[in-house]
């Protein structure tokens, strides 16, 4: 049995999100995504494109104008200062930040002069993606085969993600109502004998059953019995909760799920 993982750095960036530290306090930072309330040109810690640095500083802000001593902060205060003030993470912004670690650490410096944006279209589109290149980065974008392509089952590797997009069947009318693509990093990749086994992922979600204050940074695994066969039929295990408890799993099922890697990686 051997094992693969991301690099340090990478790994401190998901650590940084699952575990946000104001004061004494801890929390997983909360899932947000722009498009419940359509900000424009906000700051990306308000638009679920912040770093955990962007994140933290706001918490300072909001602190300092309410009287809050962040010394006295507990975890569920915390979050709750998180979610009531919008700030979070969504799950394309979780993964530019952790695999632009990763971009850095393999040598190749930042994300953003590679990605092909594909939703900035003429001079104006392509100097906006220039100047907020997180806040144009979409899973749709890292799943386009400008900027990466499909990998088979049996080559997964650390630094690979897995894109969720439209329907299984690539018909609309089949996809759940209120469902967004979605998208999840790899981190560590165990193997028997070179095979792969055993996924250990991170992403950025609220499931319904998270309320409003239960959202954040999530990891499980995806257990492979026969690196053969497609993603969706090994066994996908998160919170405790397997195959069809599984919100995730349920979800993989009725998207276009693919394992894909960055061109340049």
């Amino acid at each position: 049995m051997n094992t693969k993982i991301l690099s340090e750095r990478s790994l401190s960036v998901i650590d940084q999100y699952l575990h946000f530290k104001v004061g004494a306090a801890v929390c997983s930072i909360p899932y947000f995504n722009n498009r419940t309330i359509r900000a424009r040109a906000a700051l990306r810690a308000f638009i679920g494109k912040g770093s955990p640095k962007d994140i933290f500083e706001e918490v300072q802000t909001v602190t300092v104008k309410n009287h809050i001593s962040t010394e006295s902060l507990a975890d569920e205060s915390l979050k709750k200062i998180l979610v009531d003030n919008n700030l979070g993470i969504e799950c394309s912004g979780f993964a530019y930040y952790v695999l632009n670690a990763e971009n850095e650490e393999r040598g190749k410096g930042s994300l953003d002069k590679h990605i092909t944006f594909i939703k900035c279209i003429g001079f104006i589109g392509k100097i906006r993606c220039s100047l907020r290149p997180v806040e144009n980065c979409d899973v749709a974008t890292f799943a386009h085969d400008a900027n990466s392509r499909s990998i088979p089952l049996n080559e997964i590797q650390p630094g690979d993600f897995i894109a969720m997009t439209g329907s299984a069947s690539d018909s609309s009318e089949n996809r759940v109502p209120g469902e967004r693509d979605h998208i999840l990093v790899i981190h560590q990749v165990q193997y028997q004998n070179f095979i792969p086994t055993k996924i250990h992922y991170s992403h950025a979600i609220a499931y319904p059953e998270d309320g409003i204050y239960g959202s954040g940074i999530r990891q499980g695994e995806i257990e492979i019995f026969d690196p053969q066969k497609s993603l969706t039929e090994a066994m996908w295990t998160e919170n405790h909760k397997t195959s069809q408890d599984n919100n995730l799993f349920i979800r993989a099922q009725k998207s276009k799920t693919e394992i894909r890697r960055l061109r340049w990686f």
